[in-house]
Protein backbone atom coordinates (compact mmCIF):
# COMPACT_ATOMS: atom_id res chain seq x y z
CA UNK A 1 0.00 0.00 0.00
CA UNK A 2 2.82 2.31 0.69
CA UNK A 3 4.58 1.42 -2.15
CA UNK A 4 1.90 2.04 -4.35
CA UNK A 5 1.12 5.81 -2.85
CA UNK A 6 4.95 6.86 -3.49
CA UNK A 7 4.71 5.39 -7.13
CA UNK A 8 1.48 7.68 -7.44
CA UNK A 9 2.94 10.38 -5.65
CA UNK A 10 6.52 10.48 -8.27
CA UNK A 11 4.06 10.16 -10.98
CA UNK A 12 2.14 13.21 -9.62
CA UNK A 13 5.28 15.40 -9.10
CA UNK A 14 7.09 14.32 -12.07
CA UNK A 15 3.99 15.73 -14.30
CA UNK A 16 4.12 19.02 -12.22
CA UNK A 17 7.59 18.70 -13.37
CA UNK A 18 6.72 18.34 -16.55
CA UNK A 19 4.29 20.68 -16.95
CA UNK A 20 6.29 23.22 -15.45
CA UNK A 21 9.27 23.11 -18.16
CA UNK A 22 6.97 23.05 -21.14
CA UNK A 23 5.51 26.22 -19.78
CA UNK A 24 9.11 27.54 -19.88
CA UNK A 25 10.47 26.00 -22.94
CA UNK A 26 8.21 26.19 -26.29
CA UNK A 27 9.55 24.91 -29.48
CA UNK A 28 7.78 24.60 -32.98
CA UNK A 29 8.83 22.35 -35.81
CA UNK A 30 7.93 22.28 -39.11
CA UNK A 31 8.32 19.33 -40.83
CA UNK A 32 6.94 20.38 -44.23
CA UNK A 33 9.64 19.34 -47.52
CA UNK A 34 9.32 23.30 -48.50
CA UNK A 35 9.79 24.83 -44.64
CA UNK A 36 6.65 26.89 -45.78
CA UNK A 37 6.00 27.55 -41.91
CA UNK A 38 9.76 28.80 -41.21
CA UNK A 39 10.09 32.19 -41.09
CA UNK A 40 13.19 33.87 -42.99
CA UNK A 41 15.50 35.70 -40.66
CA UNK A 42 14.70 39.08 -42.31
CA UNK A 43 11.21 38.56 -41.23
CA UNK A 44 12.48 37.44 -37.99
CA UNK A 45 15.00 40.52 -37.68
CA UNK A 46 11.77 43.23 -38.47
CA UNK A 47 9.79 41.13 -35.65
CA UNK A 48 12.44 42.20 -32.80
CA UNK A 49 11.69 45.22 -33.06
CA UNK A 50 7.57 45.04 -32.72
CA UNK A 51 7.17 46.38 -28.58
CA UNK A 52 3.25 47.30 -28.89
CA UNK A 53 0.94 45.42 -30.64
CA UNK A 54 0.88 45.18 -34.18
CA UNK A 55 -3.09 44.32 -35.05
CA UNK A 56 -3.84 42.92 -38.00
CA UNK A 57 -7.50 42.53 -39.76
CA UNK A 58 -7.90 40.05 -41.84
CA UNK A 59 -10.96 40.49 -44.67
CA UNK A 60 -10.03 37.61 -45.97
CA UNK A 61 -13.20 35.74 -44.62
CA UNK A 62 -16.30 33.61 -46.07
CA UNK A 63 -18.27 30.62 -45.96
CA UNK A 64 -19.00 30.78 -50.10
CA UNK A 65 -15.10 30.66 -50.63
CA UNK A 66 -13.94 28.55 -53.77
CA UNK A 67 -11.65 25.94 -52.62
CA UNK A 68 -8.55 27.45 -53.42
CA UNK A 69 -9.44 30.58 -52.00
CA UNK A 70 -10.04 28.76 -48.69
CA UNK A 71 -6.77 27.22 -49.04
CA UNK A 72 -5.41 30.81 -48.88
CA UNK A 73 -7.29 31.74 -45.82
CA UNK A 74 -5.68 28.47 -44.09
CA UNK A 75 -2.22 29.76 -45.32
CA UNK A 76 -2.48 33.09 -44.19
CA UNK A 77 -3.92 32.14 -40.78
CA UNK A 78 -1.06 29.42 -40.36
CA UNK A 79 1.42 31.89 -41.35
CA UNK A 80 0.30 34.55 -38.87
CA UNK A 81 0.19 31.88 -36.20
CA UNK A 82 4.03 31.52 -36.84
CA UNK A 83 4.50 35.54 -36.40
CA UNK A 84 2.40 35.38 -33.39
CA UNK A 85 4.39 32.61 -32.09
CA UNK A 86 8.09 34.67 -32.66
CA UNK A 87 6.80 37.91 -31.29
CA UNK A 88 3.37 37.95 -28.93
CA UNK A 89 3.00 41.56 -29.79
CA UNK A 90 1.31 40.01 -33.49
CA UNK A 91 -2.61 40.45 -32.74
CA UNK A 92 -4.75 39.00 -35.85
CA UNK A 93 -8.53 38.82 -36.44
CA UNK A 94 -10.47 37.53 -39.10
CA UNK A 95 -13.70 39.34 -40.25
CA UNK A 96 -15.88 38.70 -43.44
CA UNK A 97 -17.51 42.13 -44.62
CA UNK A 98 -20.17 40.72 -46.28
CA UNK A 99 -21.57 38.61 -43.42
CA UNK A 100 -24.11 41.08 -41.90
CA UNK A 101 -26.29 41.85 -44.95
CA UNK A 102 -27.82 45.01 -43.61
CA UNK A 103 -24.28 46.57 -43.60
CA UNK A 104 -22.65 44.54 -46.62
CA UNK A 105 -23.00 47.63 -49.08
CA UNK A 106 -22.02 50.38 -46.82
CA UNK A 107 -18.37 47.82 -45.49
CA UNK A 108 -18.17 47.60 -49.45
CA UNK A 109 -17.79 50.94 -50.07
CA UNK A 110 -15.85 51.94 -46.78
CA UNK A 111 -13.02 49.26 -47.73
CA UNK A 112 -12.86 50.32 -51.60
CA UNK A 113 -12.28 54.05 -50.67
CA UNK A 114 -9.84 52.96 -48.28
CA UNK A 115 -8.13 50.79 -51.41
CA UNK A 116 -9.30 47.39 -50.61
CA UNK A 117 -10.86 46.01 -53.91
CA UNK A 118 -13.14 43.51 -53.71
CA UNK A 119 -12.37 40.46 -55.90
CA UNK A 120 -15.00 38.79 -57.64
CA UNK A 121 -14.13 35.10 -58.12
CA UNK A 122 -16.12 32.28 -60.01
CA UNK A 123 -16.69 29.60 -57.93
CA UNK A 124 -17.11 25.58 -59.20
CA UNK A 125 -18.66 23.23 -56.66
CA UNK A 126 -20.64 20.19 -57.43
CA UNK A 127 -20.14 20.56 -61.19
CA UNK A 128 -22.15 24.15 -61.15
CA UNK A 129 -20.19 27.54 -60.98
CA UNK A 130 -21.39 30.05 -59.07
CA UNK A 131 -20.09 33.81 -57.97
CA UNK A 132 -18.58 35.07 -54.79
CA UNK A 133 -16.96 38.55 -54.01
CA UNK A 134 -14.08 38.38 -51.35
CA UNK A 135 -11.77 40.93 -50.07
CA UNK A 136 -8.07 39.81 -50.37
CA UNK A 137 -6.20 41.92 -48.18
CA UNK A 138 -5.34 42.91 -44.58
CA UNK A 139 -4.91 45.68 -42.64
CA UNK A 140 -2.00 46.34 -39.98
CA UNK A 141 -2.08 49.08 -37.31
CA UNK A 142 0.51 50.12 -35.01
CA UNK A 143 1.42 52.55 -32.87
CA UNK A 144 -1.62 54.90 -34.94
CA UNK A 145 -0.32 53.84 -38.40
CA UNK A 146 -1.83 51.53 -40.64
CA UNK A 147 -0.64 50.16 -44.14
CA UNK A 148 -2.24 48.14 -46.45
CA UNK A 149 -1.46 44.27 -47.10
CA UNK A 150 -1.99 42.61 -49.96
CA UNK A 151 -2.82 39.04 -50.08
CA UNK A 152 -3.68 38.36 -53.63
CA UNK A 153 -0.59 38.25 -55.76
CA UNK A 154 -1.52 39.04 -59.52
CA UNK A 155 -0.49 37.08 -62.69
CA UNK A 156 -1.78 37.64 -66.28
CA UNK A 157 -3.54 34.73 -67.58
CA UNK A 158 -3.03 33.04 -64.30
CA UNK A 159 -5.99 30.44 -63.18
CA UNK A 160 -7.35 30.59 -59.91
CA UNK A 161 -5.11 27.43 -58.76
CA UNK A 162 -2.03 29.56 -60.04
CA UNK A 163 -2.68 33.08 -58.43
CA UNK A 164 -3.62 31.16 -55.19
CA UNK A 165 -0.23 29.71 -55.58
CA UNK A 166 1.53 32.80 -56.56
CA UNK A 167 0.02 34.25 -53.81
CA UNK A 168 0.66 31.84 -50.80
CA UNK A 169 4.38 32.31 -52.33
CA UNK A 170 4.42 35.93 -51.45
CA UNK A 171 2.18 35.88 -48.24
CA UNK A 172 5.75 36.18 -45.90
CA UNK A 173 7.07 38.81 -47.65
CA UNK A 174 3.42 40.47 -48.16
CA UNK A 175 2.90 40.87 -44.39
CA UNK A 176 7.26 41.16 -43.44
CA UNK A 177 6.95 44.15 -45.82
CA UNK A 178 3.92 45.42 -44.58
CA UNK A 179 5.22 45.37 -40.76
CA UNK A 180 8.61 47.04 -42.09
CA UNK A 181 6.60 50.04 -42.63
CA UNK A 182 4.98 50.34 -39.34
CA UNK A 183 8.57 49.68 -37.40
CA UNK A 184 11.42 50.61 -39.48
CA UNK A 185 12.15 54.49 -39.49
CA UNK A 186 13.00 55.63 -42.89
CA UNK A 187 16.61 55.88 -43.15
CA UNK A 188 18.19 55.68 -46.90
CA UNK A 189 17.82 58.59 -49.63
CA UNK A 190 17.44 58.62 -53.21
CA UNK A 191 18.11 60.69 -55.55
CA UNK A 192 15.99 61.35 -58.88
CA UNK A 193 18.26 62.96 -61.19
CA UNK A 194 17.02 65.98 -63.15
CA UNK A 195 18.75 68.58 -65.56
CA UNK A 196 18.89 66.37 -68.97
CA UNK A 197 15.21 66.33 -69.83
CA UNK A 198 14.26 63.43 -67.75
CA UNK A 199 10.58 62.44 -67.60
CA UNK A 200 8.52 65.33 -65.46
CA UNK A 201 7.16 64.35 -62.24
CA UNK A 202 3.43 63.81 -63.20
CA UNK A 203 4.44 61.23 -65.41
CA UNK A 204 7.02 59.57 -62.46
CA UNK A 205 4.85 60.52 -59.78
CA UNK A 206 3.16 56.97 -59.18
CA UNK A 207 6.68 54.64 -58.76
CA UNK A 208 7.62 57.76 -56.37
CA UNK A 209 4.66 57.93 -53.72
CA UNK A 210 5.20 54.36 -53.85
CA UNK A 211 9.16 54.72 -53.02
CA UNK A 212 8.69 57.19 -50.37
CA UNK A 213 6.90 54.72 -48.11
CA UNK A 214 10.55 52.81 -47.67
CA UNK A 215 12.97 56.03 -48.55
CA UNK A 216 13.60 59.79 -48.72
CA UNK A 217 13.48 60.80 -51.97
CA UNK A 218 14.68 64.25 -53.39
CA UNK A 219 15.53 65.57 -56.68
CA UNK A 220 19.34 66.24 -57.56
CA UNK A 221 20.12 68.34 -60.95
CA UNK A 222 23.47 67.73 -62.07
CA UNK A 223 23.28 71.52 -63.87
CA UNK A 224 25.51 72.91 -61.03
CA UNK A 225 28.10 70.20 -62.25
CA UNK A 226 29.16 72.89 -64.94
CA UNK A 227 30.20 75.32 -62.18
CA UNK A 228 31.19 72.90 -58.78
CA UNK A 229 31.63 69.69 -59.99
CA UNK A 230 33.51 68.32 -56.63
CA UNK A 231 30.44 70.37 -54.75
CA UNK A 232 28.31 68.28 -56.34
CA UNK A 233 29.82 64.85 -56.45
CA UNK A 234 30.22 65.52 -52.50
CA UNK A 235 26.35 66.35 -52.46
CA UNK A 236 25.65 63.19 -54.24
CA UNK A 237 27.82 60.99 -52.21
CA UNK A 238 24.63 61.93 -49.73
CA UNK A 239 22.62 59.41 -51.34
CA UNK A 240 22.82 55.92 -51.42
CA UNK A 241 20.78 54.99 -55.05
CA UNK A 242 20.30 57.43 -58.10
CA UNK A 243 17.81 56.88 -60.36
CA UNK A 244 17.70 58.39 -64.04
CA UNK A 245 14.08 57.95 -65.47
CA UNK A 246 14.82 58.13 -68.74
CA UNK A 247 16.98 61.21 -69.85
CA UNK A 248 16.85 62.76 -73.25
CA UNK A 249 19.61 65.24 -73.18
CA UNK A 250 23.00 64.03 -73.53
CA UNK A 251 25.17 64.27 -70.55
CA UNK A 252 28.54 66.10 -70.40
CA UNK A 253 31.97 64.86 -69.51
CA UNK A 254 31.93 66.30 -66.06
CA UNK A 255 28.68 64.80 -65.08
CA UNK A 256 29.69 61.74 -66.51
CA UNK A 257 33.01 61.90 -64.15
CA UNK A 258 30.41 62.73 -61.19
CA UNK A 259 28.39 59.55 -61.83
CA UNK A 260 31.43 57.79 -62.46
CA UNK A 261 33.09 58.83 -58.84
CA UNK A 262 29.50 58.46 -57.09
CA UNK A 263 29.74 54.73 -58.29
CA UNK A 264 33.34 54.30 -57.39
CA UNK A 265 32.74 55.16 -53.91
CA UNK A 266 29.90 52.50 -53.56
CA UNK A 267 26.65 54.24 -55.03
CA UNK A 268 23.67 52.47 -56.47
CA UNK A 269 21.86 53.72 -59.38
CA UNK A 270 19.13 52.40 -61.54
CA UNK A 271 18.95 53.61 -65.39
CA UNK A 272 15.73 53.28 -67.67
CA UNK A 273 17.38 55.10 -70.88
CA UNK A 274 16.39 54.93 -74.78
CA UNK A 275 18.63 55.07 -77.08
CA UNK A 276 16.18 55.33 -79.97
CA UNK A 277 13.67 58.50 -79.88
CA UNK A 278 10.13 57.15 -80.54
CA UNK A 279 7.01 58.04 -78.84
CA UNK A 280 3.78 56.44 -78.93
CA UNK A 281 2.20 59.69 -78.66
CA UNK A 282 4.23 60.61 -81.94
CA UNK A 283 2.32 58.44 -83.80
CA UNK A 284 -1.48 59.92 -82.79
CA UNK A 285 -1.56 62.33 -85.52
CA UNK A 286 -3.29 63.10 -89.38
CA UNK A 287 -0.45 60.61 -91.17
CA UNK A 288 -0.28 57.88 -88.44
CA UNK A 289 3.43 57.84 -88.64
CA UNK A 290 7.08 59.09 -87.67
CA UNK A 291 10.77 58.52 -87.53
CA UNK A 292 12.66 56.71 -85.49
CA UNK A 293 16.20 57.78 -84.92
CA UNK A 294 19.04 56.83 -82.65
CA UNK A 295 19.27 58.93 -79.47
CA UNK A 296 23.09 60.12 -78.94
CA UNK A 297 22.76 60.61 -74.52
CA UNK A 298 26.99 60.04 -74.90
CA UNK A 299 26.36 57.22 -72.41
CA UNK A 300 28.30 54.66 -74.61
CA UNK A 301 31.39 54.39 -73.34
CA UNK A 302 30.10 55.25 -69.52
CA UNK A 303 28.08 51.29 -69.63
CA UNK A 304 30.82 49.99 -72.16
CA UNK A 305 33.66 50.23 -69.46
CA UNK A 306 31.07 49.12 -67.11
CA UNK A 307 30.18 45.61 -69.13
CA UNK A 308 26.93 46.76 -71.57
CA UNK A 309 25.82 48.10 -74.44
CA UNK A 310 22.46 49.50 -75.12
CA UNK A 311 22.74 48.72 -78.67
CA UNK A 312 20.09 51.78 -81.00
CA UNK A 313 17.68 49.27 -82.24
CA UNK A 314 14.10 48.56 -81.62
CA UNK A 315 12.73 45.15 -80.10
CA UNK A 316 9.78 43.82 -82.31
CA UNK A 317 8.09 40.95 -81.18
CA UNK A 318 4.47 38.95 -81.14
CA UNK A 319 4.42 38.85 -77.61
CA UNK A 320 3.32 41.88 -76.50
CA UNK A 321 0.49 44.44 -74.95
CA UNK A 322 -1.77 45.99 -77.43
CA UNK A 323 -2.51 49.45 -78.72
CA UNK A 324 -5.67 51.19 -78.39
CA UNK A 325 -7.29 52.49 -81.12
CA UNK A 326 -10.32 54.74 -82.12
CA UNK A 327 -11.46 52.79 -85.42
CA UNK A 328 -14.25 54.31 -87.53
CA UNK A 329 -15.50 57.43 -88.24
CA UNK A 330 -17.19 60.38 -86.34
CA UNK A 331 -19.98 59.00 -84.04
CA UNK A 332 -19.54 55.32 -85.07
CA UNK A 333 -15.62 55.08 -84.11
CA UNK A 334 -15.14 52.56 -81.57
CA UNK A 335 -11.83 52.03 -79.86
CA UNK A 336 -10.31 48.58 -80.17
CA UNK A 337 -7.29 46.80 -78.59
CA UNK A 338 -5.05 46.00 -81.69
CA UNK A 339 -1.80 43.85 -81.84
CA UNK A 340 1.50 46.23 -81.55
CA UNK A 341 4.56 44.25 -81.75
CA UNK A 342 6.59 47.68 -80.21
CA UNK A 343 5.00 46.96 -76.89
CA UNK A 344 6.82 43.86 -75.51
CA UNK A 345 6.09 41.76 -72.83
CA UNK A 346 8.81 40.57 -70.93
CA UNK A 347 9.64 38.21 -68.30
CA UNK A 348 12.21 35.97 -67.05
CA UNK A 349 12.31 32.13 -65.21
CA UNK A 350 15.45 32.64 -62.98
CA UNK A 351 15.10 31.98 -59.76
CA UNK A 352 15.70 35.81 -58.68
CA UNK A 353 14.09 37.89 -55.96
CA UNK A 354 14.16 40.61 -58.33
CA UNK A 355 11.99 38.77 -61.10
CA UNK A 356 10.91 35.65 -58.96
CA UNK A 357 6.63 35.50 -59.05
CA UNK A 358 6.65 38.68 -61.05
CA UNK A 359 3.94 39.69 -63.39
CA UNK A 360 4.74 40.72 -67.08
CA UNK A 361 6.17 44.08 -67.71
CA UNK A 362 5.38 46.08 -70.39
CA UNK A 363 7.84 48.07 -71.91
CA UNK A 364 7.36 50.59 -75.40
CA UNK A 365 10.02 50.61 -78.12
CA UNK A 366 12.43 48.99 -76.16
CA UNK A 367 16.05 48.63 -77.16
CA UNK A 368 18.38 45.64 -76.74
CA UNK A 369 21.23 45.22 -74.45
CA UNK A 370 24.36 43.05 -74.90
CA UNK A 371 26.12 42.12 -71.95
CA UNK A 372 30.17 42.38 -71.96
CA UNK A 373 33.13 40.50 -70.88
CA UNK A 374 34.88 42.18 -67.39
CA UNK A 375 35.17 41.51 -63.76
CA UNK A 376 31.45 43.00 -62.89
CA UNK A 377 28.43 39.92 -62.52
CA UNK A 378 25.52 40.31 -64.85
CA UNK A 379 22.32 39.01 -64.44
CA UNK A 380 19.70 39.16 -67.29
CA UNK A 381 16.44 40.13 -65.42
CA UNK A 382 14.05 40.51 -68.30
CA UNK A 383 13.79 39.73 -71.57
CA UNK A 384 11.83 39.71 -74.41
CA UNK A 385 10.06 36.29 -76.02
CA UNK A 386 11.66 34.32 -78.06
CA UNK A 387 9.32 35.50 -81.21
CA UNK A 388 11.37 38.59 -81.43
CA UNK A 389 13.42 40.76 -83.93
CA UNK A 390 15.64 43.70 -84.03
CA UNK A 391 14.99 46.57 -86.10
CA UNK A 392 17.53 49.07 -87.16
CA UNK A 393 17.46 53.21 -86.98
CA UNK A 394 16.74 55.45 -88.66
CA UNK A 395 12.94 53.48 -89.89
CA UNK A 396 9.74 54.85 -90.06
CA UNK A 397 6.73 53.41 -87.94
CA UNK A 398 3.73 53.66 -89.20
CA UNK A 399 0.40 52.85 -86.68
CA UNK A 400 -0.90 50.94 -90.45
CA UNK A 401 1.51 48.34 -88.71
CA UNK A 402 -1.84 46.77 -86.71
CA UNK A 403 -3.92 46.09 -90.08
CA UNK A 404 -1.09 43.54 -91.51
CA UNK A 405 -0.69 40.12 -90.94
CA UNK A 406 2.98 39.94 -89.48
CA UNK A 407 4.97 36.39 -90.29
CA UNK A 408 6.20 34.63 -87.59
CA UNK A 409 9.14 33.62 -89.46
CA UNK A 410 11.16 36.94 -89.11
CA UNK A 411 10.91 37.07 -85.59
CA UNK A 412 13.57 35.07 -85.28
CA UNK A 413 16.12 36.76 -82.96
CA UNK A 414 14.91 34.61 -80.04
CA UNK A 415 15.04 36.07 -76.17
CA UNK A 416 16.95 39.49 -76.33
CA UNK A 417 17.76 41.13 -73.01
CA UNK A 418 15.74 44.69 -71.81
CA UNK A 419 16.90 44.87 -68.14
CA UNK A 420 20.62 43.05 -66.75
CA UNK A 421 21.78 43.09 -63.36
CA UNK A 422 25.66 44.72 -62.45
CA UNK A 423 27.41 43.65 -58.93
CA UNK A 424 30.89 43.86 -57.58
CA UNK A 425 33.76 45.90 -58.41
CA UNK A 426 33.23 48.34 -61.03
CA UNK A 427 36.12 49.90 -63.09
CA UNK A 428 36.40 53.33 -63.48
CA UNK A 429 35.12 54.86 -66.51
CA UNK A 430 37.97 57.69 -66.26
CA UNK A 431 40.46 55.47 -65.44
CA UNK A 432 44.08 56.34 -67.49
CA UNK A 433 42.39 59.25 -69.47
CA UNK A 434 42.28 62.50 -69.12
CA UNK A 435 39.73 64.49 -66.42
CA UNK A 436 37.28 66.83 -67.22
CA UNK A 437 38.06 68.34 -63.90
CA UNK A 438 41.04 67.63 -61.00
CA UNK A 439 39.09 64.94 -58.75
CA UNK A 440 40.21 65.02 -54.34
CA UNK A 441 40.68 61.81 -54.19
CA UNK A 442 40.33 60.02 -57.94
CA UNK A 443 39.15 56.04 -57.29
CA UNK A 444 39.95 53.48 -60.47
CA UNK A 445 37.84 50.92 -58.93
CA UNK A 446 34.81 50.84 -57.02
CA UNK A 447 33.99 49.66 -53.70
CA UNK A 448 31.52 46.52 -54.51
CA UNK A 449 28.33 48.08 -55.67
CA UNK A 450 25.63 47.23 -57.81
CA UNK A 451 23.35 49.36 -60.89
CA UNK A 452 20.39 47.80 -62.93
CA UNK A 453 20.37 49.12 -66.54
CA UNK A 454 17.14 48.62 -68.26
CA UNK A 455 16.55 50.05 -72.15
CA UNK A 456 13.67 51.32 -71.92
CA UNK A 457 12.81 54.81 -69.93
CA UNK A 458 9.05 54.30 -70.27
CA UNK A 459 9.49 51.47 -68.23
CA UNK A 460 8.63 54.19 -65.12
CA UNK A 461 6.07 56.34 -67.28
CA UNK A 462 2.67 55.94 -65.48
CA UNK A 463 -0.52 57.60 -67.54
CA UNK A 464 -1.90 60.84 -66.66
CA UNK A 465 -5.51 60.91 -67.36
CA UNK A 466 -6.86 64.84 -66.50
CA UNK A 467 -3.90 65.82 -65.38
CA UNK A 468 -4.00 62.87 -62.64
CA UNK A 469 -1.18 60.26 -62.32
CA UNK A 470 -2.73 57.01 -62.51
CA UNK A 471 -1.42 53.55 -61.13
CA UNK A 472 1.89 52.97 -62.72
CA UNK A 473 1.36 49.37 -64.87
CA UNK A 474 -2.08 49.65 -65.46
CA UNK A 475 -3.82 49.60 -68.65
CA UNK A 476 -6.93 51.59 -68.13
CA UNK A 477 -8.42 50.46 -71.64
CA UNK A 478 -7.67 46.71 -71.27
CA UNK A 479 -8.24 46.83 -67.29
CA UNK A 480 -4.90 45.00 -66.98
CA UNK A 481 -2.13 45.67 -64.47
CA UNK A 482 1.18 44.86 -65.57
CA UNK A 483 4.20 44.26 -63.37
CA UNK A 484 6.44 47.28 -64.12
CA UNK A 485 5.83 49.08 -60.41
CA UNK A 486 6.31 45.65 -58.50
CA UNK A 487 9.20 45.09 -60.62
CA UNK A 488 11.17 48.58 -60.21
CA UNK A 489 9.85 48.61 -56.64
CA UNK A 490 11.92 45.26 -55.96
CA UNK A 491 14.76 46.22 -58.34
CA UNK A 492 15.25 49.53 -55.93
CA UNK A 493 14.67 47.45 -52.57
CA UNK A 494 17.39 44.60 -54.14
CA UNK A 495 19.77 47.39 -54.58
CA UNK A 496 19.25 49.24 -51.54
CA UNK A 497 17.59 46.33 -48.83
CA UNK A 498 20.24 45.42 -46.10
CA UNK A 499 17.76 43.42 -43.85
CA UNK A 500 17.53 40.96 -46.71
CA UNK A 501 13.80 41.35 -47.09
CA UNK A 502 13.70 41.39 -50.75
CA UNK A 503 15.47 37.86 -50.52
CA UNK A 504 12.17 36.14 -48.76
CA UNK A 505 10.57 36.54 -52.32
CA UNK A 506 12.99 33.66 -53.46
CA UNK A 507 11.27 30.79 -51.43
CA UNK A 508 9.33 28.41 -53.29
CA UNK A 509 6.22 26.78 -51.69
CA UNK A 510 4.54 23.64 -53.42
CA UNK A 511 0.68 23.98 -53.13
CA UNK A 512 -1.05 21.07 -53.84
CA UNK A 513 -5.22 21.12 -55.18
CA UNK A 514 -7.69 18.71 -55.59
CA UNK A 515 -8.80 18.65 -59.41
CA UNK A 516 -12.58 20.10 -59.63
CA UNK A 517 -12.88 18.53 -62.91
CA UNK A 518 -12.20 15.02 -61.81
CA UNK A 519 -14.14 15.40 -58.26
CA UNK A 520 -17.07 16.55 -60.24
CA UNK A 521 -16.72 13.70 -62.79
CA UNK A 522 -16.03 10.99 -60.20
CA UNK A 523 -18.50 12.29 -57.71
CA UNK A 524 -20.96 9.19 -56.98
CA UNK A 525 -18.25 6.81 -57.16
CA UNK A 526 -16.47 8.45 -54.60
CA UNK A 527 -19.31 8.90 -52.54
CA UNK A 528 -20.21 5.00 -52.62
CA UNK A 529 -16.92 4.26 -51.71
CA UNK A 530 -16.55 5.93 -48.33
CA UNK A 531 -20.65 5.59 -47.69
CA UNK A 532 -21.87 2.78 -48.77
CA UNK A 533 -18.75 0.35 -49.18
CA UNK A 534 -17.70 0.58 -45.05
CA UNK A 535 -21.43 -0.60 -44.22
CA UNK A 536 -21.21 -3.42 -46.78
CA UNK A 537 -18.05 -4.51 -45.10
CA UNK A 538 -19.23 -3.82 -41.35
CA UNK A 539 -22.58 -6.08 -42.69
CA UNK A 540 -20.43 -8.57 -44.29
CA UNK A 541 -18.27 -8.94 -40.70
CA UNK A 542 -21.58 -8.44 -38.80
CA UNK A 543 -22.82 -12.14 -40.59
CA UNK A 544 -19.13 -13.71 -40.63
CA UNK A 545 -18.88 -13.03 -36.82
CA UNK A 546 -22.18 -14.12 -35.78
CA UNK A 547 -22.00 -17.43 -38.14
CA UNK A 548 -18.74 -18.85 -36.63
CA UNK A 549 -20.08 -17.53 -33.54
CA UNK A 550 -23.29 -20.25 -34.04
CA UNK A 551 -20.55 -23.05 -35.49
CA UNK A 552 -18.30 -22.88 -32.51
CA UNK A 553 -20.83 -22.93 -29.84
CA UNK A 554 -23.92 -24.11 -31.27
CA UNK A 555 -23.88 -27.76 -30.20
Amino acid sequence: MNKNIKHTAIFALALVLVNVISSKVFERFDLTEDSRYTLSDAAIDILKDVESPIIVDVFLKGDDFPSEFRRLQNETKQLLEEFAAENSNIVFNFINPLEDESTRERNIQQLTARGLTPMQLSVQESGKTSQAIIFPWALASYNEQTVIIPLIKNKIGASQQELVTNSVQHLEYAFADGFKKLVTPKQQKIAVLKGNNELDDKYIADFIKKLGEYYFIAPFTLDSVSNNPQKSLEKLKDFDLVIAAKPTEAFSEQEKLVLDQYTMNGGKSLWMVDAVIMEKDSLYNDTGRNFAVTRDLNLTDFFFKYGVRINPVITSTLYSAPITLAIGEGSNSQFQNLRWPYSPLASNNINHPIVNNLNLVRFDFANQIDTLKNNVSKTILLESAPLTKLEGTPREISLDLVTKEQNPALFNKGNQTLAVLLEGEFPSVYGNRIKPFKLQQEKNVSVPTKMIVIADGDVIKNDVVRGVPQELGFDRWTGQTYGNKEFLLNAVNYLLDDTGLINIRSKRIDVAFLNLQKIAAEKTKWQLINIALPLVLLTIFGFTYNYVRKKKYGA
